[in-house]
């Protein structure tokens, strides 16, 4: 056992604000905004509804939190688990590189229903937010690539983090985050076999993980009690959910390193692990000018955690798996030249060229690859073209990486794509929302997004 648990959460109890540099502050602002777009995007998607009638045959009818893509109001717990699905549907939220989590969908849907139900201020959910990002990304690089072949991180470590994040707003001391994430941790669960067979347990994941994390800060501030050696202990995470955990993570420059900031925000709207190789096949096929009937045969060199997840798709069968199979994504870059959310809705099953396409791509494990996931994110690609020749491409920051950014300019396009999707908010809506989020730190309330987004922030 190490003592790293409760350093971790001492240096969570004494966050301030005024800790937090500038670009901290901004950055958070913009996964905030990048995260509403996620969930608006996921209004009547499959399987969301389900997680809508769930909520109303079990929840209260009413409350002072929203749930954004019915703009309806319930509890905490159930506005949590609404949204936290809802943002974890078109595969746009995003995906921190080194601890292979996606921090926003289960820590913001947690904090925004936390905070609404507490009636704090803008500053007070950036304060919460940068605390569950910070302790989440470095559990999730405690519990190792181990974890991640088996377990789906955002399920596991995402309950601790959001836990952490309501626990910031209740201003705990460092024993209460110690209790919260005991009671967090002894919830964590996700499990990949959903990929399967097409199953909805994704979403499932993200919902309870926000949710539970959420019921863990609440029932710690009741005075419950949890685990103290829950992530290193004998019997805890680490013992049962990882071969390769490294305590040392757990504490990894705290206070100067800010994880948060490394975040990456996901460009095409399928499983990150497609990425890499999407831009390569793309900046491959523009500088040597080719179309997809020009192409013979490509070869995705990746890492082994892309095999184990994309590997088990062959053949997808609905939506939600062709985001997770590389020949498809690849083939909606060939054929269209992108792999957005319109693509997979309109295009990745019904086009006959996308599945020709599809049939030409295979994934090989690339030593160099490997080596440098998960901290890096490689794309290589070989193409061999129906004239003979043997072209290969490669880029070591997909778009949307902290070393590949996009521009806010680029993050209100997204938002706007996204909305637009869904229709779950007018293009004037949309604006003010971008402008709303670009102001978080000045909201002196964030009790209403989107019935009243005509209203001030500062009012």
């Amino acid at each position: 056992m190490t003592d790293a648990t409760r350093t971790l959460a001492g240096f969570l109890a004494d966050l301030t604000y005024e800790d937090l540099p500038e670009y901290v502050v901004e950055r958070c602002e913009e996964l905030f905004l990048d995260w509403m777009g996620s969930a608006l995007a996921g209004k009547d998607y499959p399987p969301i509804p389900l997680f809508q009638k769930y909520a109303r045959r079990m929840g209260p009818d009413n409350g002072h939190c929203e749930v954004l893509v019915d703009r309806s109001r319930t509890s905490p717990w159930f506005a949590a688990f609404v949204n936290a699905a809802a943002s974890h549907v078109v595969e746009q939220d995003d995906l921190h590189n080194s601890s292979v989590l996606h921090p926003g969908t289960v820590v913001f849907p947690a904090v925004l229903a936390a905070a609404q139900d507490l009636d704090v201020s803008g500053r007070d959910l950036i304060l919460a937010s940068v605390a569950g990002y910070e302790a989440g990304i470095r559990i999730g690089e405690f519990l190792g690539r181990s974890h991640y072949t088996i377990f789906h991180t955002t399920g596991t470590v995402g309950t601790l983090a959001a836990a952490v994040a309501v626990g910031k707003l209740f201003k705990f001391d460092t024993d209460q985050f110690v209790n919260a994430l005991g009671s967090a941790g002894t919830q964590a669960s996700g499990l990949w076999e959903f990929l399967r067979d097409a199953a909805n347990s994704k979403q499932l994941h993200t919902a309870k993980a926000a949710a539970d994390g959420l019921l863990a800060a609440y029932m710690t501030e009741e005075g419950l009690t949890g685990a103290s050696q829950i992530l290193e202990g004998r019997q805890g995470m680490a013992a049962g959910m990882s071969n390769d955990a490294e305590p040392a993570f757990l504490t990894d420059q705290l206070g100067s390193r800010w994880a948060l900031a490394e975040t990456s925000f996901k460009f095409h709207a399928s499983c990150r692990h497609t990425h890499p190789a999407a831009d390569a096949l793309l900046a491959l096929m523009q500088e040597h000018d080719l179309t997809s009937s020009d192409i013979e045969s490509v070869v995705a060199k990746v890492h082994q955690a892309a095999i184990d997840v994309l590997g088990m798709v062959n053949e997808p069968t609905t939506i939600h798996q062709a985001k997770f199979s590389m020949g498809t994504v690849l083939g909606l870059i060939a054929v269209f030249g992108s792999a957005g959310v319109l693509d997979f809705q309109d295009r990745a099953l019904q086009s006959e060229e996308v599945a020709h396409f599809r049939s030409l791509v295979s994934m090989s494990l690339d030593p160099e690859v490997d080596r440098a996931y998960p901290a890096k994110w490689l794309g290589r690609i070989e193409v061999v073209t129906t004239d003979g020749r043997r072209l290969s491409a490669a880029i070591d920051d997909p778009k949307g990486d902290p070393g590949n950014p996009m521009s806010r300019g680029e993050l209100e396009e997204k938002f706007h794509r996204l909305v637009a999707f869904s229709k779950a908010a007018t293009p004037a809506e949309a604006n003010q929302l971008i402008s709303w989020a670009w102001r978080l730190r000045d909201a002196s309330s964030v009790s209403n997004l989107l019935p009243h987004v005509t209203s001030d922030p500062t009012n």
